[in-house]
């Protein structure tokens, strides 16, 4: 276990569920936190209880993440801090529907809060952890990123964006100071689902993970400097997990080229 000295974490989606487990972890881990999130009353309420179990410093900061002038606030907060040395962009929702049944407003405030807004931040904490030579950003995911025929594709996009954004911060700036953990969680238990109109109890029991599992899970791998940590995977699967990462870096120096591959020079049958 990693046990943080004069360190903060902060931590967006806050109040529930996986951010608030979070927060309950990395307390307990030494962590003084920054706790983002729409609803007051709940944050307010974790941070009294954190503070009384941990003794840690606990900051409440109310922000709607889809307006970009709470977004800009918290994303000011990395330069102001130099303490804060983590950040874990938890906050995202779900769709009641697909792209062809929702109306476009509830796609647009989904891309805002799990893109637009992960980005702002993980480009502000990085900014600040790169200059220093330390920190470290933690994007949750999905595995759904890796499936995404499976369901809506504007969620499994955003995850699947997430996840890009994860690799190729972790490529190009961790030799900087910055690593950076991509988990991809299964279906689990929160109230994301109930929020955007689907029953959990629809999957079958063993396929949905408990909250505080999953966040157990993915601080091992935070503890193991993974890249990418994906806490439902079987050990038995792993190996079909590695082929796919070797067959995908072997595309590498394939994918660009000046000459068309040969099957676009045949003739279309009619």
């Amino acid at each position: 276990m990693t046990q943080a000295l004069n360190q903060t974490a902060l931590i967006t989606g806050a109040s529930t569920g996986i951010g608030a487990i979070y927060a309950d972890r990395l307390a307990r881990r030494g962590y003084d936190l920054v706790l983002v999130a729409r609803d007051q009353e709940r944050l307010a309420a974790l941070a009294e209880r954190l503070r009384g179990e941990t003794g840690r410093t606990i900051e409440v900061v109310r922000a709607d993440l889809t307006d970009p002038a709470d977004l800009a606030r918290v994303g000011a907060l990395f330069a102001g801090d130099s303490a804060i040395s983590l950040l874990v962009n938890n906050a995202g929702l779900s769709m009641t529907g697909d792209l062809i049944s929702v109306d476009s407003a509830e796609a647009e405030r989904l891309i805002a809060l799990n893109i637009t807004a992960p980005t702002v931040l993980a480009g502000a904490a990085g900014k600040a952890f790169v200059a220093r030579g330390e920190g470290a950003i933690v994007n949750i995911a999905s595995v759904l990123a890796l499936l995404p025929e499976m369901f809506d594709g504007v969620y499994s996009g955003s995850k699947a964006y997430l996840l890009n954004l994860s690799q190729s911060l972790a490529a190009h700036y961790g030799a900087k100071g910055l690593y950076v953990q991509a988990v991809l969680p299964g279906a689990t238990r929160t109230e994301i689902w109930a929020r955007s109109g689907k029953d959990i109890d629809m999957f079958p029991a063993d396929w949905v993970m408990d909250a505080g599992d999953l966040v157990d899970a993915a601080l091992a791998g935070f503890d193991r400097r993974e890249t990418i940590t994906i806490p439902p995977l079987a050990d038995a699967d792993l190996p079909h997990w590695q082929d796919m990462q070797t067959a995908r870096a072997a595309l590498d120096g394939k994918l660009s080229r000046r000459d068309v591959a040969d099957r676009y020079r045949e003739p279309a049958l009619a």
